[in-house]
């Protein structure tokens, strides 16, 4: 993950400091550093054991899945597209409607267990998770690299940044909280749910999942993990490694091919679930669970905006714009997918973010120097050259524009000028490497076009005036507004969506309370 980390990870660390990591978007200096940084490819050195080489040469199915304390195989079997090439690289366990109802049944007769057990002990168990992600770090982001497309070092960025979530948010606290008046005595808890489901999308197989295990183990839930079925492989291994730290049942993961999502979200035995992905699958999710009432968190997609007004310097803020743009293909639900520059710096920051565009170096993202990498899967790919065809429609692209004409799911990062809102390309979310920057001259209808979109997960306002920016940032409809910055969240700082964005918090104590029912003891 091609970010800024300031990280604690040691566990006493984790456990005191409300400051575990901080995520933004580098500047284009961080940019080259980390891609030129000296890596090999998910082949090289002796960076995976025997098995999983074999495997990766395809001599069989060595991932499993984890259903009560166990690795088992899958019922079925279903094939790993390495992005970079559009070529098989490992055979995947895909699980049954059976085994998912195995799963959901070890996972509720481990729950009174695991939740009578002290949340002392259980921040202990959280811990031993991170220690192990931490110890296996290397082997863990080429895996990552190989099935999502990310340049290693973005990969490598990745796993440290679930380390410092997961340690943080198992340093939260659920004690009892004291309410008192003259004739009585009432005492707030938060009680555990039941058996969560979590569903992780495949931009940051990883990193989301440690947004949603943590503090679901935290609480006192079990969990049944399902990740998406183009990158599965980083999951399974961390099933490994979860194995044999959790009692069975505890952890549970079980891989589909998109066809056990509906019972996953309407089994009678699931209390709640936590979701990332698109609006439109959001929907599916809620409608889904309607039936059983189930509690919901929901990070749904984005169209954020980032507002650049007249007192801003194009060139010194073009790095980090482009960087909150592209940052993983710009494969990332709150990165910045319409830019809204005045008319009076409109020529100066294109002409910025043309160079930087240029200049990106689009490949494998196993090999050196590599800063972009493809397209995750062949689906997204397709749906980003539409947003392509769009702009050369209703813009004028002034950078990229191309499909790359190689094995692989490349797409030329994309700049496009001289196009209006009404366009699909500024309208809708394209989750893809192709931006448009869009001129405005007054500040009060740049507001009203920002807010116009169905979405409101996030956005920025970038000026040399910080107050100014701060009164144009409280008028923004979007969970999270950041001033000459995109992309800055942490474990300790709530993340929620507004509108079609999502329901529900994530984060901090907030998120954490998400996986808990009050109970109230009025004496």
């Amino acid at each position: 993950m091609l970010l800024k980390l300031r990280l604690s990870l040691s566990a006493e660390q984790g456990r005191q400091s409300a400051k575990v990591c901080h995520l933004c978007p580098p500047d284009a200096a961080r940019i080259g550093a980390i891609g030129r940084a000296d890596v090999v490819t998910i082949f090289g050195g002796n960076k995976l054991d025997g098995a999983r080489r074999r495997m990766f040469a395809g001599k069989g199915c060595m991932f499993k899945l984890l259903i009560n304390g166990e690795m088992v195989p899958g019922d079925f079997e279903m094939p790993v597209i390495n992005p970079a090439t559009g070529k098989v690289i490992a055979s995947c366990p895909r699980g049954s409607r059976r085994q998912l109802d195995q799963a959901v049944a070890a996972a509720k007769a481990a729950f009174p267990a695991w939740s009578a057990t002290p949340i002392t002990q259980r921040r202990e168990a959280i811990l031993k998770i991170a220690d192990a992600v931490e110890a296996n770090a290397d082997e863990l982001a080429r895996l990552l690299t190989s099935e999502q497309g990310k340049p290693l070092a973005e990969a490598s960025f990745e796993i440290s940044a679930m380390i410092g979530f997961t340690r943080h948010l198992a340093s939260l606290d659920l004690s009892p909280r004291q309410l008192e008046d003259d004739s009585r005595r009432v005492e707030i808890r938060r009680r555990p749910l039941g058996v969560v489901g979590v569903i992780v999308p495949w931009n940051f197989p990883l990193l989301v999942t440690s947004f949603k295990f943590p503090p679901a183990l935290l609480a006192g839930n079990t969990v049944v993990l399902k990740p998406a079925p183009t990158t599965p492989l980083v999951t399974l291994r961390l099933a490994e490694l979860i194995a044999g730290i959790l009692p069975p049942g505890v952890f549970n993961v079980i891989t589909d091919a998109n066809d056990l999502g509906d019972a996953l979200t309407d089994h009678l035995d699931v209390q709640k679930i936590s979701f990332t992905g698109s609006t439109e699958t959001g929907r599916k999710v809620m409608t889904s669970a309607a039936s059983t009432l189930k509690r919901l968190t929901l990070e749904l997609g984005g169209n954020d905006a980032a507002i650049v007004l007249d007192d801003a310097d194009p060139k010194a803020i073009a790095p980090n714009i482009f960087g909150g743009a592209f940052l993983n293909n710009g494969q990332v639900c709150i990165a910045i997918k319409r830019l809204y520059v005045h008319e009076s710096i409109y020529d100066q920051m294109c002409q910025a973010l043309v160079e930087l565009a240029n200049n990106a170096i689009v490949d494998d993202g196993s090999k050196q120097g590599t800063t972009i990498g493809p397209l995750q899967n062949k689906q997204q790919f397709e749906k980003v050259k539409t947003f392509l065809h769009d702009a050369h429609r209703n813009g004028n692209v002034v950078a990229g524009g191309k499909v790359i004409d190689r094995p692989g799911y490349f797409i030329q990062p994309t700049i496009v000028r001289d196009i209006e809102d009404g366009s699909m390309l500024v309208d809708e979310e394209q989750f893809g490497p192709v931006l448009p920057v869009i001129k405005y001259s007054d500040i009060e209808t740049v507001i009203d076009r920002a807010n116009a979109s169905k979405y409101g997960l996030g956005a920025s306002v970038w000026s040399s005036d910080v107050q100014r920016a701060h009164d144009v940032a409280g008028r923004i409809e979007a969970g999270t507004v950041w001033i000459n910055k995109h992309l800055d969240f942490a474990p300790h700082i709530p993340f929620a969506g507004a509108k079609n964005s999502g329901i529900g918090v994530e984060f901090a104590q907030e998120g954490l309370n998400e996986f808990t029912q009050v109970q109230v003891i009025n004496a």
